[in-house]
């Protein structure tokens, strides 16, 4: 599959087919230039949707940025309409008010193609620090850094065939509880957020193990803790692409082709972007994050690949081992 397309969001209006290509592109100009006719403009069948509901010309978010104060008796404005104190009959179209606005919320089948290279997004789970990507970003954007996180052999479930083959619990190494919320989490919208996706872990330094109980500081300050190691899941501090310079970016997407691990992804993200200084355009990990349930295809076919490196790797030493008992 084409990494272009991991974004390509399904969109039910994205099909190229007659009526998106061709009725709905000139229904959408035509209703623009009727919404200019003196109360003909007014009609219902005219007006847009906005976040999912029937446009009202003074809707509580708008008005509550612009101030209600300034809209007199009569006087309409809308994401996509105004009229005027002079002449209130008379509403005309206005530009989208972005970013207070966003257009595929007004008109969702102006989206974003599957293909835009938009803001970097990283699966750091089964990001092994090779550097590729840093030998071929011809900016010299990224910077290597170090995060805990759980590893992809890790992610494995009890019932899947590659439990088992990921990291073991040891004092002095580090755990990671999933949060409550670990599935609302796995619904984060990255494309549509634009902000630094959740952590979907706590984690905590391991004191001391002892049976099935271990005995852990969480990282966050919250104190100690004795859990058994049945809630836990192995954590690791390993060297990651971590900070990424945006300000420097291109976005060639070059880093996406050089990863052989597919941990790199161009998302749709087009804005989010913004700053006041050059040091609020360096994103951290925490902002470059894709949740390994966004691309739970590719982050599978990794972890089996990597598992099953690791089993004919344990069964190769087994039989070393045997080797050596019977000599």
């Amino acid at each position: 599959m084409d990494k272009s397309q991991h974004y390509n969001t399904g969109h039910p209006h994205a099909a190229p087919n007659f009526r998106n290509l061709i009725i709905k592109p000139m229904w959408m100009t035509m209703k623009t230039a009727l919404r200019t006719v003196p109360f003909l403009g007014r009609l219902g069948l005219l007006k847009n949707n906005y976040h999912g509901q029937e446009v009202t010309m003074t809707d509580d978010f708008t008005q509550a940025r612009i101030g209600g104060e300034h809209l007199s008796e009569g006087h309409t404005y809308a994401a996509d309409r105004e009229s005027t104190d002079l002449l209130p009959f008379l509403e005309r179209p206005v530009t989208v008010m972005y970013p207070y606005e966003r257009l595929e919320d007004m008109e969702p089948w102006l989206f974003v193609p599957g293909n835009y290279n938009g803001r970097i997004g990283i699966v750091w789970e089964t990001c092994t620090a090779c550097k590729a990507c840093v030998k071929a970003c011809p900016n010299d954007c990224l910077h290597m850094t170090s995060e805990v996180r759980v590893n992809v052999l890790d992610l494995a479930e009890e019932d899947d065939e590659w439990h088992g083959y990921g990291s073991e619990f040891e004092a002095g190494g580090y755990a990671a509880k999933p949060k409550e919320e670990f599935e609302e989490i796995e619904e984060f919208d990255l494309v549509n957020e634009h902000t630094a996706a959740p952590q979907q872990y706590d984690f905590a330094e391991v004191i001391d193990i002892s049976g099935d109980t271990a005995t852990v500081r969480w990282m966050d300050g919250s104190g100690i803790e004795d859990i058994a190691t049945t809630e836990l899941k192995p954590a690791e501090t390993d060297i990651v692409s971590g900070r990424i310079d945006i300000g420097r970016c291109m976005f060639c997407g070059l880093c996406a082709e050089a990863c052989p691990f597919e941990s790199f992804f161009m998302t749709n993200e087009y804005d989010g972007m913004s700053g006041y200084s050059r040091e609020d355009l360096w994103f951290d990990a925490d902002r470059t994050r894709v949740l390994p349930a966004v691309h739970q295809e590719r982050v599978d076919m990794e972890l089996a690949k990597r598992a099953k490196k690791e089993k004919n790797k344990r069964e190769r030493k087994a039989a070393r081992a045997a080797k050596e008992a019977e000599a």
